[in-house]
């Protein structure tokens, strides 16, 4: 099983599909304005659901930023927000 999901490791898949440097990541952006779209986002997505996050195509696209994102797979893990 992978390892758990880290700010860190957060910030390194969307940089991977954002072709950033993960500290180039700003998490006040949109997904959408920042370049992901719908494939991009359901391979995270599955990514993520591969470390026990369970969350929705539909609750990603929910959120404007990838803040958002972060609070709320952190919270799927059992972190505090």
């Amino acid at each position: 099983m992978p390892a758990p999901l880290t700010l860190d490791g957060f910030r390194a898949d969307l940089a991977e599909y954002l072709y950033l440097e993960p500290h180039e990541v700003d998490l006040d952006d949109n997904p959408l304005d920042a370049g992901l779209d719908s494939l991009r986002i359901a391979t995270l997505m599955e990514g993520w659901r591969s470390t026990g996050v369970d969350i929705t195509f539909v609750e990603l696209a929910e959120c404007t930023s990838f803040a958002q994102w972060w609070q709320l797979l952190s919270a799927r893990r059992g972190d505090t927000p």
